[in-house]
């Protein structure tokens, strides 16, 4: 028997629980608690066992999925149970934190609920827990619809009066008499007028279709004034930052942000620093084959110190790939090749101070397979009125490790939401715009490969062009930075790197 689902942390320290048979708080929060320290870190075990209890966990990143069973439970039915628990947390959480499952606690119960009850396991699929915690309910739908037809004839019945109203105060006027009070808003003539006039222009303002306001001055004290400090206090904030040489990005696109986010510059810049930034552009067929990929990659150097300006890098060229290099006009060629370094042609000469310099490019262009860094594996198969989709990624090159992968997939319009069956990762469905992003965190050499199945009705040729999108502080090309030295006396100098891998273009055509 199930006694208790829950997510701890690695102190044992209970975030979410429930309980499937009596069990007060007090005795699941000791359990938990005991539950670290009975584990034994040499071993590759998933399970625990003490006197009375046996725990099957599993870890996740910084917490723990743990079930607490009878001793008599059986083990087998109990990894395949916690295997659709862990399943569950990242259908609901972004990310696997303490914050974010707090914030989630009461959809994971819900759906806790539909994986076991009483303490036995119900024969249930994740597709199937989806659709139990989303069911519509039709009385509800109806009650919606009756209110908003209510609203909408109320709205119009306003309009109406309001016409009249001010029809009434208008022929009232042409005639020179005294304009009528309208019962009840306001007994004097000029007050009658006014009130209804007021009434009027608000409801026939509140009709025009609404556009942004220019922002006008205030005339007093108020919360829109604390907003806008506060914006001011963020720009000088950002001023200040930029002063000191951070630097930021202002871009607003979706996956510059997230780049931003992924890819912050490293807090401690020296007074060298370096950028080493490539970008991906690449082309595939759905049925394998690499029509055209292209990379090109660049090493900037910033100084901020004038008494760094003679110096030299060392690049170490691990590529095997048969990349071109290109050095800078003013860079020396002959001792980039012999030695691999970069130095100015004129060793007397300085490098420019506070700006980003282009020392090195390189451009990789191929239509090589075994150079694809992911491989996309799409697969829509038709069946009866609905076509079932397997989608699958691999890294390729293990070496790299990509953040925020968002591998979209068009979706035919007017069919619906697609059924999702097994998924590694999150998905989000746009209506508006017709796709499927299937969101991973992390593709690295542990998490190599993945998988995505959902139905929906369509013919194959409606889930093409798949793209691909996702950043990476490791580059594709080994080529580094390893070592910078002064000019004169060849002594070493302190510097930064911050490595980017962006995509340019990524398709499945």
């Amino acid at each position: 028997v199930l006694l208790a689902a829950a997510v701890c942390t690695k102190a044992g320290k209970a975030i979410v629980s429930r309980q499937f048979v009596e069990m007060t708080r007090t005795r699941i929060e000791g359990l938990l608690a005991a539950f670290p320290k009975l584990m034994n870190t040499g071993k590759q075990h998933t399970f625990v066992e003490t006197e009375s209890v046996r725990y099957v966990y599993q870890p996740m990143e910084k917490l723990y999925m743990v079930l607490i069973t009878t001793k008599n439970s059986n083990i087998l039915e109990d990894l395949e149970t916690l295997r659709l628990f862990s399943r569950v947390i990242p259908e609901y959480c972004r990310a696997l934190e303490e914050n974010e499952i707090s914030e989630h606690c009461f959809d994971l119960i819900f759906a806790f609920d539909e994986i076991v009850a009483l303490g036995y396991r119900e024969n249930v699929n994740l597709a199937q827990i989806r659709t139990f915690t989303e069911m519509d309910s039709h009385e509800e739908k109806v009650f919606r619809a009756v209110r908003e037809t209510q609203e909408r004839e109320a709205k119009a019945e306003m309009r109406r009066k309001a016409k009249e109203l001010q029809q009434a105060r208008r022929d009232a006027e042409r005639h020179g008499k005294k304009v009528p009070g309208f019962g009840g808003f306001g007994s004097s003539a000029v007050s009658g007028g006014t009130t209804a006039a007021m009434i009027t222009e608000t409801i026939i303002e509140s009709e025009k279709p609404k556009v942004a306001p220019a922002p006008a001055r205030p005339s007093g004290p108020s919360k829109a004034l604390k907003l806008g400090a506060k914006g001011k206090e963020v720009d000088n904030f950002v001023d200040k930052l930029k002063s000191e040489g951070e630097n930021i990005m202002t871009s607003v696109g979706k996956r510059s942000a997230e780049a931003a986010k992924v890819l912050a510059p490293p807090v401690n810049m020296e007074s060298v620093h370096m950028k080493i930034e490539e970008k991906i552009s690449l082309t595939c067929g759905r049925d394998g084959g690499l029509q055209n990929m292209e990379l090109h990659g660049m090493i900037m150097l910033h100084i901020s110190d004038e008494k760094f300006a003679q110096i030299r890098l060392h690049v170490e060229n691990e590529d095997k790939r048969g990349v071109q290099l290109q050095t800078h006009p003013n860079v020396d060629k002959k001792l980039f090749t012999t030695e691999s370094q970069i130095g100015l042609k004129n060793p007397e000469k300085s490098f420019p101070i506070n700006s980003d310099v282009g020392v090195l490019k390189w451009r990789l262009q191929t239509t090589e397979e075994s150079f694809i860094p992911l491989t996309i594996n799409c697969w829509p198969s038709e069946s009866g009125n609905s076509c079932d989709v397997n989608i699958e990624y691999e890294l390729q090159e293990e070496s790299l490790e990509l953040n925020d992968v968002i591998i979209t997939i068009p979706l035919p319009s007017g069919v619906g939401t697609p059924v999702i069956g097994e998924i590694d990762g999150e998905y989000r469905h746009d209506s508006r715009r017709n796709l499927l992003e299937w969101c991973l965190p992390v593709i690295d050499a542990k998490n190599k490969s993945g998988s995505l199945e959902f139905s929906i009705a369509g013919q194959p040729n409606d889930f093409f062009p798949v793209q691909v999108a996702f950043v990476s502080k490791k580059n594709y090309c080994n080529i580094q930075v390893t070592k910078v030295t002064q000019v004169d006396g060849n002594s070493p100098v302190r510097f930064s790197t911050e490595t980017t891998f962006l995509v340019d273009k990524y398709e499945i055509l």
